[in-house]
């Protein structure tokens, strides 16, 4: 995870809370969390590079259409990442409690 940018890590947490979203409910998803238009240009590009890294799998449904899954790779990282983060949240709480 350390590798990726902060995109490519919400293209990972969307795709983990969806069950085999299309790559247009990603963009729509990203797009309410950004409140701005995320352009294909970036959008497919990035999954692609989570794909290659082992982190998300590429199904097709149609011609025109793919999904798209974590591997259990990516749901590894996605742990590690939440448990990094939270030895963090933890220790701030710690201070404001005090």
């Amino acid at each position: 995870m350390h590798d990726l940018t902060g995109f490519q890590r919400d293209l990972l947490y969307v795709i983990a809370g969806r069950d085999e979203p299309k790559g247009l409910a990603i963009k729509d998803e990203l797009e309410d969390y950004y409140e701005k238009e995320i352009h294909h240009g970036r959008l497919y590009p990035n999954l692609d590079t989570i794909v290659e890294k082992g982190l998300v799998e590429k199904g097709e449904l149609d011609k025109r259409t793919n999904y798209y899954t974590l591997t259990r790779r990516g749901e590894r990282e996605l742990e590690a990442r939440r448990d990094w983060e939270h030895q963090y949240i933890e220790e701030s709480a710690a201070k404001v409690a005090q």
